[in-house]
């Protein structure tokens, strides 16, 4: 996909009427420059025909007087009142000789054209082409009037013409630019709070709503991003409340697998250590060979007890109700270290008053740092995890960082990472997860309003 380059609405608005503007003032310009030369050529021609008729009658007066001087043509009395400035006149034979010419004199210019719109003129319009009538007497062509304008008289009269055009064009142009733009910044200001208000929706502020707008489109558009907002509040509170049950019947369903394995499988392997012990006793007296199979049975059952307490202790940790989050957190790290036998050091600082978190919110919170150790002793292969939990009097923050190298399949295997933000997300708080050369660190943000609306809702 081709990359374009991003303009400002506004900027793009401006310069879109100030191309439309400069074409206006174009067409303009060339209306006035072709109505110029259009003028000019007929006022020429004009004097051509007036020149023309005047020496027809000299020329009849000359034959009707029967004067055998004849000083025709004779252009004096008419050059003296139509000549002006640039301004050529003459009688051309029939032959083509030019028999009298008169030229008029034409000032500088006190501003003149620059040579490119001269230039540019000149190719345009011909402005030194020669205007032609004959002279016909009793159906006799005697010659023909030639009258012509100096092409840099012509020039300079059209420059001044269109040159005031072009002159309040480049005053207009950029102040008309400089409105517009005001205009459209104001009309457009709203925007920046559809902005704002799109920024906020996606940082997860479903609360935000727009204002009304004096632009008919701008409504639509507020209209529909209120509704979009609170559709999508809508369905995240449903969506949170679907999370909060599922999480409730998880953790009821590993409180009842906990049960039965307490009272079946624990039983079974209490039978199986005493029935190991009394056979211990029939075999010193009666075959004391059997005394290393008895031993190593009654081992196997140790170690599958220890084994069952440690499933049992992750499938129903302590009453956290009873025991608070920070001791029951703090038994939780005490057992990791003592399972990890040093290969693993687990650290826990708390600051603030935990005593008045719900238990519904501490127990998400034990469940959350539980997985997380899980996914750095295991996964990460961490020789150090920190933990570091914050009650403030907006938020509570909880942070585990530790130095190993996380695999992120198995991180996200079993709960992982997905079962975390699905706690988080029931919380109505934040979670990230960074990893990096030197180890990994999990964010988790919990807003004290939604922990105690969450209190509220289990408690009813």
């Amino acid at each position: 996909m081709w990359n374009r380059p991003r303009f400002d609405l506004k900027v793009r608005l401006t310069l879109r009427v100030a191309a439309i503007s400069a074409a206006c003032f174009a067409a303009i310009s060339a209306y006035f420059l072709v109505s110029a030369d259009s003028a000019a050529h007929a006022r020429i021609d004009g004097i051509a025909a007036i020149v023309a008729k005047t020496l027809e009658l000299q020329q009849g007066k000359i034959q009707w007087v029967a004067s055998p001087r004849s000083d025709f043509p004779n252009l004096d009395p008419v050059s003296a009142h139509v000549m002006t400035p640039g301004l050529c006149l003459g009688f051309r034979s029939p032959s083509g000789d030019m028999l009298q010419r008169f030229c008029s004199g034409a000032p500088a210019p006190a501003s003149p054209p620059p040579h490119a719109f001269a230039a540019f003129y000149r190719s345009l319009f011909d402005p030194g082409r020669e205007a032609a009538r004959p002279v016909i007497v009793r159906g006799t062509k005697l010659g023909e009037t030639v009258v012509s304008v100096d092409p840099a008289v012509q020039t300079a009269e059209a420059w001044h013409e269109a040159g005031r055009l072009m002159i309040a064009l480049a005053i207009a142009l950029p102040l008309l630019c400089g409105l517009i733009y005001a205009a459209l910044a104001r009309a457009l200001r709203p925007t920046r709070m559809i902005g704002n208000g799109l920024e906020r929706i996606a940082a997860g502020d479903l609360t935000t709503r727009l204002p009304p707008f004096d632009l008919a489109e701008l409504s639509a558009i507020r209209d529909v991003f209120n509704h979009l907002a609170e559709s999508l509040d809508t369905a995240l509170a449903e969506r949170n409340e679907l999370t909060r049950k599922l999480i409730a019947l998880q953790d009821e369903e590993r409180r009842h697998l906990a049960r039965e394995l307490h009272d079946e499988f624990g039983q079974s392997l209490a039978a199986i250590r005493a029935l190991a012990a009394s056979a211990r006793q029939t075999a010193a007296q009666d075959c004391p060979g059997l005394l290393g199979e008895c031993d190593s049975i009654a081992r196997t059952a140790t170690g599958m007890m220890e084994t069952l307490r440690g499933a049992l202790f992750r499938l129903r940790p302590p009453d956290v109700d009873e025991l608070g989050l920070v001791a029951s957190l703090e038994g939780l790290v005490s057992g990791w270290n003592g399972r990890s036998r040093g290969q693993t050091r687990f650290d826990i600082r708390f600051d603030g008053a935990f005593e008045s978190v719900p238990a519904s919110v501490g127990a998400n919170l034990y469940r959350i740092v539980q997985e997380a150790l899980t996914n750095a002793a295991k996964h990460a292969g961490a020789t150090k995890v920190s933990l570091h939990l914050t009650m403030s009097e907006s938020q509570i923050a909880l942070a585990v960082e530790d130095d190993g190298r996380p695999n992120e399949a198995a991180v996200k295997s079993g709960m992982g990472l997905l079962g975390m933000r699905e706690r988080v997300a029931a919380l109505c708080g934040r979670l990230s997860f960074e990893t990096g050369p030197d180890g990994s660190a999990l964010r988790v943000f919990i807003p004290l309003a939604a922990a105690d609306r969450q209190a509220l809702e289990h408690a009813a």
